[in-house]
């Protein structure tokens, strides 16, 4: 059997990780969440579930990759043969979620040159929804958008291309340029944001804390999503990645640097945010609470409004402001790819090249469907249910039986502590056996409540409003297939059978 890749340095294992981490969901979900759950207050639960959950399922996932030396489900499949699915199902979701993942990231492309000239004009609505992706009903796929389809080409020529390399010369040297340009580009956006007429009123509205608020479940359960999804956790990418440490690696003192560099970043891309808020604000003469929004609203209509009342630069903001997305996205994008890439050779027992070929070339097939007329309405409904049911899910079904049902926190617990600085105690096993899985179990009790009840009967609305039909098909039987397809693929046999956990061991 060749020789593992591995990384070439502890920094590059570092960047690829945080580089997973921080992605879109870091500047256009974490602010409108924190300022909507108890502002500055939102704080102390934030930082109890980074603390509780985000850094424990961190060190979970470094050392299950570390000690198996395998693909999530190469991992699953030697610690219990039984368990393989699991594995296979965050192989899955991953796949799901990187098809639509890259549009995404093909629009920021796009908005980048937009912003030279301000190509949006003063609606901003309408160019994204009418002139730019020419929305069509949901449903209906009414013909490939060029100026979506043309970027996306890109984006995964640019993320196939790196993956083609390897881990060392193509995963670790991209993260390498990524990840410091982003960093500087935000820094510069973030100085430019907080400099502007009406900025304080807007860093007011985001920190001032609500300390009420924070009585409520709903926002400590707000905090552990924000951490959970932000994370990378349940995607098999921290499985991947930390498979390729030599096996003397420091996997707590890691695990501690990735979960608070990432969370430095969503501070940053607030403090960012809402200096850009409180200046529109300022110049629309309205509080701070009304120009709030999250999500593709605010990259791509709040933002270029905003962009649109600078005084001076206003391009060259809004350029930095569009590559620091698609920078963020493509780190994002190559870690998320690279799970199923893995997955396939290690199954398959081809090479990378050919893993690349077979499962990159399938998703940028699948992408297509999302580069149509009516791509965002698929998009969002797909996005909404692979994450809620596929990923948060997942995390709740791979600490359920990881502590539960194999009892491997006792072994994960030894690992970890025989390589690392910072030892972990009983309060890891508490976290992941205890305080994780009740949060993400209530989570998901609270979710399918909601989404069910919306199904039988209709009468309050499915999610955003569309069809039944469409929320039947593009949502719920997305999730599902997720979990179906990654139980099917296990039974399939391995060309190289899986090391027990005994003999597979580092």
């Amino acid at each position: 059997m060749s020789m593992r890749e591995q990384w070439g340095t502890r920094a590059g294992f570092i960047l690829a990780a945080v580089g997973s981490a921080v992605g879109l969901g870091n500047i256009w979900r974490f602010p409108a969440t924190a300022f909507e759950n108890g502002g500055g207050a939102f704080f102390i639960p934030y930082l109890f579930a980074l603390l509780t959950a985000g850094i424990p399922l961190l060190i979970l996932e470094f050392t299950i990759g570390h000690k198996y030396r395998g693909s999530a489900p190469l991992s699953y499949a030697k610690m219990n043969k039984k368990a393989e699915w699991i594995g296979w199902w965050m192989v899955i979701v991953s796949f799901v979620i990187s098809t639509y993942y890259a549009v995404i990231i093909a629009w920021a492309m796009s908005y980048s040159i937009f912003s030279l000239n301000l190509q949006w004009g003063s609606d901003t609505q309408g160019f994204l929804f009418e002139n730019y992706l020419q929305v069509a009903d949901p449903g209906q796929f009414g013909g490939l958008v060029p100026g979506v389809l043309i970027p996306m080409i890109i984006v995964w020529a640019v993320t196939l291309g790196v993956l083609y390399r390897g881990v060392k010369k193509g995963i670790e040297l991209a993260n390498r340029i990524f990840i410091p340009t982003l960093v500087v580009i935000f820094i510069i956006i973030v100085i430019r944001a907080v400099t502007l007429p009406g900025a304080a009123e807007g860093l007011q509205a985001f920190f001032e804390p609500d300390f009420g608020a924070i009585t409520s479940g709903g926002v400590w359960v707000a905090a552990y999503g924000q951490i959970f999804f932000s994370l990378s956790i349940a995607f098999a990418i921290m499985i991947t990645y930390s498979s390729y440490l030599p096996k003397k690696s420091d996997i707590t003192n890691n695990a501690f640097i990735t979960g608070f560099s990432n969370s430095s970043f969503e501070l940053l891309a607030g403090i960012g945010i809402f200096g850009a808020l409180g200046f529109m604000a300022t110049q629309a003469g309205t509080p701070v609470e009304e120009v709030v929004e999250g999500g593709i609203g605010l990259a791509f209509i709040v933002l270029p409004q905003i962009i649109n009342e600078f005084p001076a630069l206003s391009g060259v903001f809004g350029f930095l402001f569009f590559a620091s997305l698609v920078l963020a996205g493509l780190s994002s994008l190559i870690s998320i790819t690279e799970t199923y890439v893995k997955g396939i050779s290690e199954k398959l027992g081809i090479s990378r090249t050919k893993a690349v070929t077979l499962g990159g070339g399938l998703a940028a097939l699948v992408s297509l469907v999302y580069a149509t007329r009516g791509g965002i309405n698929f998009l969002d409904t797909a996005d909404y249910f692979i994450n809620q049911f596929g990923v948060a899910l997942l995390g709740l079904v791979e600490v359920v039986a990881i502590a539960w049902f194999m009892r491997k926190l006792g072994d994960f617990q030894e690992h970890a502590n025989s390589v690392s600085d910072i030892r972990v105690g009983g309060w890891w096993k508490v976290c992941l056996g205890i305080i994780t899985p009740l949060v993400l179990g209530y989570m998901m009790f609270d979710l399918f409540r909601q989404n069910l009840l919306k199904l039988f009967p209709t009468d309050n609305g499915n999610y955003e409003g569309y069809p039944d039909m469409f929320i039947l098909i593009n949502g719920w039987t997305v999730a599902a297939l997720a979990l179906i397809i990654g139980l099917i693929i296990s039974f399939f046999r391995w060309k190289n059978k899986p090391e027990n956990d005994e003999e597979g061991a580092s």
